[in-house]
């Protein structure tokens, strides 16, 4: 029949089309600023048409995804607080794409991001962040606790998860595994004494450590130029080696890390990395983000040096890609959000008796004493 004549058309016009595409294609990438270092990343970066679109797709699902996370909070679907990645999708995608997924990773609370790119689904971030069950810390953690495997999730205090990851990487230094932490904090963090002292910890010990500054030029309202009489945050380990790169190229990101991640596997101790990005929200969703910066600055930087569009452009100009086949991904990934967001605003919240679960684990059942001495709240681990 002419339809499924038209269907087989189809299908070789694909089928063609796909087999035309350049399968892989080498990108010319910026120098990284060096510390203490006598040679630094490569200046190219191999990217293959498979890698390309992957990279895409998962900076187009976290970009989606923070943009939902703004509209349901604007509904107050979402309550509390919520600090949203939008403009910085390079730097997760980027550090994933040079570690392994058995390698560990900390971060602050901007943490949707990782939470994806370690495994979690959009279903359950986005569930999580409305208080469902269904989420991915069974609702209870929210926008800044969430959690997977050998991601020891988004922390609320700043500054904080520096020691965390730096316990992480003595364990790994301790077991012998081979394995590396990432420990991520904000230009805003940089300036915590618990952050010198970890870096004097991680260099005596030599521990496995990458320190990753993602400097988005603001700590709350107040831009790097106010907050640091050095703002070389990459410098700032002193004793320890560092990197300053461009942290809207996911290239340049991924060629850095795994540079970082070789200097700590071959036993040279912690290797310090400074990603230079930008946040096009504000620091949290109670912040307008245009009160200390121009709204034509925001729009500067998404039309010149915006993560997705680089990639985007980069494998159009190699016809390593197709607008359309690009255009489909976004379909799909729109799709996906709303799907998830769908079900994280129909999901029940978790039940009050939940409410004390999980305290410790692997402990038999206890009673916890409630908001007055006489009502008893049952824990199970």
């Amino acid at each position: 029949s002419v339809e499924e004549f038209l269907n087989g058309a189809r299908v070789v016009v694909s089928a063609r089309t796909y087999a035309d595409f350049t399968p892989q294609a080498t990108f010319d990438i910026k120098k990284c600023d060096l510390h203490k270092l006598e040679e630094g990343p490569p200046l190219q970066a191999v990217l293959t048409r498979e890698e390309g679109l992957q990279y895409y797709r998962t900076m187009q699902t976290i970009r989606r995804m923070e943009l939902k996370a703004d509209q349901l909070y604007k509904q107050k679907i979402i309550r509390g607080f919520c600090h949203l990645y939008d403009g910085q999708e390079a730097c997760a995608v980027g550090i994933e794409t040079g570690i392994n997924l058995s390698d560990h990773l900390i971060t602050a609370y901007r943490a949707h991001g990782y939470t994806l790119t370690r495994g979690g689904t959009v279903r359950e971030i986005m569930a999580e962040l409305t208080g469902r069950r269904g989420g991915i810390a069974k609702g209870k953690g929210g926008s800044m606790h969430m959690y997977t495997k050998h991601f020891y999730g988004g922390n609320g205090i700043v500054g904080a998860q520096v020691p965390l990851g730096a316990g992480v990487a003595l364990a790994c230094k301790y077991l012998g595994n081979n394995e590396i932490c990432v420990c991520l904090y904000g230009d805003g963090a940089a300036n915590q004494g618990q952050i010198f002292e970890t870096y004097n910890m991680a260099s005596l010990w030599k521990l496995p450590c990458i320190f990753i500054c993602e400097n988005n030029k603001y700590g709350m309202g107040t831009s790097v130029e106010r907050a640091a009489a050095s703002t070389d945050y990459y410098k700032r380990g002193d004793f320890i080696p560092g990197l300053r790169l461009d942290g809207m190229d996911v290239l340049c990101v991924r060629e850095a890390t795994k540079f970082a991640a070789e200097h700590c596997r071959s036993g040279k101790g912690p290797i310090l990395m400074e990603l230079q990005t930008y946040r096009y929200h504000g620091h949290s969703m109670s912040d307008p983000g245009v009160s200390y910066r121009t709204r034509e600055e925001i729009q500067e930087v998404r039309s010149k040096s915006d993560p997705i569009s680089m990639l985007k452009d980069r494998m159009l100009s190699n016809n390593m890609a197709s607008v359309e086949e690009l255009k489909e991904i976004d379909v799909e990934v729109r799709k996906e959000i709303e799907d998830a967001a769908q079900f994280a605003t129909t999901d029940p919240e978790p039940p009050l008796d939940d409410l004390c679960n999980h305290i410790f684990y692997n402990d038999p059942p206890m009673e916890v004493r409630g908001t007055n001495p006489w009502t008893k709240l049952k824990s199970v681990s």
